[in-house]
């Protein structure tokens, strides 16, 4: 079930969402500031967002059922999959616009919009890093999505404050290209949201599709299975993310010579080491293979 810290993350991200998208849209509007439009216009789907990760988080946290017996943990992973989507949406969206100001006449520039500017990337670096501690520490994947969903709005803080930056330093130097920073920063961020956005996809592609472990954690899981005095050879062993939590599938050899009990015990002992060695660890299915002294396979 997701922690009492990820539910108060999820809303601290949501209602802080809601207020810049508030300040950016007003402040752009009465003073004409394209890119804070359109940041405000991206952290609108942030709030889209946060509100599908949180959701996602509730449904993961619930036990297993007739219907979903290995629980609800890839919730977290949709969640994070339609984040990515809002992430893809907006970049495009913000490097079409940033194109387009290019063949518009520059605005003025003002400070109140650099201001709202930086309150809003110094807001959004706090969420993030506030949002990626909780987010490792409940190894919750909508936690993340969201954290860097935040990043994300970093970048675009980032360049807007630039943009509105050196519009703002050109018309008191009287140097009219610089009115120009403010797309041309737009078009470097939309390109690195895009990326963030793509990676995040694929990385929920992968979990969908049962990808495996990676070859250090399941190389490590082997050691502990190794460390079981009984295990005589690892015949399979697979293991998958499930959301926020990880199954693990071995077949191991032992004596055949063992009683039914003396396996069950076997089991029991190999579930606790691996599920105490990786608290990410959920659910482990051990399937014993008979061994005997003469056998080379």
């Amino acid at each position: 079930m997701e922690s009492k810290a990820s539910i108060v993350a999820m809303w601290i991200s949501l209602i802080s969402n809601v207020l810049l998208t508030g300040i950016k849209l007003i402040v752009g509007i009465l003073f004409q500031s394209q890119v804070l439009i359109a940041d405000g216009i991206h952290n609108a789907g942030d709030v889209i967002a946060t509100a599908t990760a949180y959701s996602s988080m509730r449904v993961s946290g619930k036990p297993p059922d007739e219907d979903h017996p290995y629980g609800h943990g890839k919730a977290e992973v949709l969640g994070a999959g339609i984040v990515a989507f809002i992430l893809i949406a907006a970049a495009l969206y913000m490097g079409y616009h940033a194109v387009l100001t290019f063949f518009e006449p520059p605005t003025e520039a003002h400070l109140i919009a650099l201001a709202a500017a930086i309150v809003s990337l110094i807001a959004k670096q706090i969420l993030y890093m506030y949002t990626m501690r909780i987010g490792k520490e409940s190894k919750s994947k909508a936690m993340l999505a969201t954290a860097y969903d935040h990043l994300a709005d970093v970048y675009a803080s980032l360049a807007a404050t630039v943009g509105i930056g050196l519009g703002w330093l050109g018309e008191r130097m009287d140097i009219s290209w610089l009115s120009y920073g403010d797309p041309a920063a737009g078009v470097i961020v939309s390109l690195l949201v895009l990326k963030l956005g793509i990676d995040m996809a694929r990385e929920t592609a992968d979990v969908l599709m049962d990808k495996s472990l990676s070859p250090e954690k399941i190389e490590d899981i082997t050691e502990h299975l190794r460390e079981v005095p009984e295990v005589k050879r690892i015949d399979r062993l697979r293991a998958r993310e499930h959301g926020h939590y990880v199954l693990v599938d071995a077949r191991v050899a032992v004596l055949g010579t063992l009683t039914i009990q003396e396996g069950h015990d076997i089991i029991r002992t190999i579930k606790k080491k691996l599920m105490d060695a990786h608290p990410e660890v959920d659910e482990v299915l051990v399937h014993l293979n008979p061994w005997y002294e003469d056998d080379h396979h």
